[in-house]
């Protein structure tokens, strides 16, 4: 007997309104995630490129476990272990406030982090040593020259990494479902359960994926090709 497809107990009712919280929240975790995520990577970049050697010890050392430990590991740590270091106050805060959320958000954001780190280091090295010089010249320290002149040349040279990194970091948020966070995934699981509709919940959620992907590569290659345009 040949398979009946059926899409719209799917994008109806509920259902499509589970759909949309989710990637509601997908696009929230995303932006916060990736916020937090390059933040972080400015800060390990200050921090690599100084004389400070346990400054410069700690940050690879913070990359090599971020980039060698599963992301789902890691999720899996800061919801069950990391609350534990948190003093009473900042659990009991966290707790009243979407523990699911603020936690994933911080392990996906660190993961992706010591990424964007490197991608920002490899940037940097494509900068003449002349330009430090030139940020002495101008009686800057060490933090204004990298403010005012080294790292936005580095985000240039870097853009093509961070791209791919913004889009693997997009696509990561869908682990978080692993601690109970109601994205994207999460709900179409909640779906499929609910309809026995496999193939059309799945295939709904991979479209929805596929586009934003499209989207952020789009959108990417549009600033890329923006930052590129010489100006006169």
């Amino acid at each position: 007997m040949a398979y009946s497809f059926d899409f719209s107990s799917v994008l109806s009712g509920d259902h499509l309104h589970w759909l949309i919280d989710g990637l509601i929240l997908t696009l929230e975790l995303t932006v916060c995630c990736w916020l937090l995520a390059f933040a972080w990577a400015v800060v390990l970049l200050i921090l690599r490129n100084s004389t400070f050697k346990p400054a410069e010890w700690f940050v690879a050392a913070f990359v090599e476990v971020h980039q060698n430990i599963p992301l789902l590991v890691q999720v899996l740590f800061w919801y069950f272990a990391m609350p534990e270091f948190f003093p009473e106050a900042i659990r009991t805060w966290i707790n009243e406030r979407n523990s699911e959320f603020i936690l994933a958000m911080f392990a996906v954001a660190f993961c992706m982090s010591a990424y964007m780190s490197e991608a920002l280091r490899s940037g940097m090295r494509a900068i003449p040593h002349t330009q430090y010089e030139a940020g002495r010249v101008l009686g800057f320290g060490y933090l204004r020259t990298m403010r005012y002149i080294v790292l936005p040349q580095a985000i240039k040279h870097a853009i093509p990494p961070l791209l791919n990194y913004s889009l693997l970091l997009f696509k990561n948020t869908s682990i978080a479902m692993a601690i109970g966070v109601h994205e994207l995934t999460y709900q179409s699981r909640e779906i499929e359960n609910d309809t026995f509709r496999t193939f059309e919940t799945f295939a709904v959620v991979t479209v929805i994926y596929m586009a934003i992907s499209f989207l952020i590569m789009m959108a990417g290659a549009a600033y890329e090709r923006r930052q590129l345009v010489p100006t006169r």
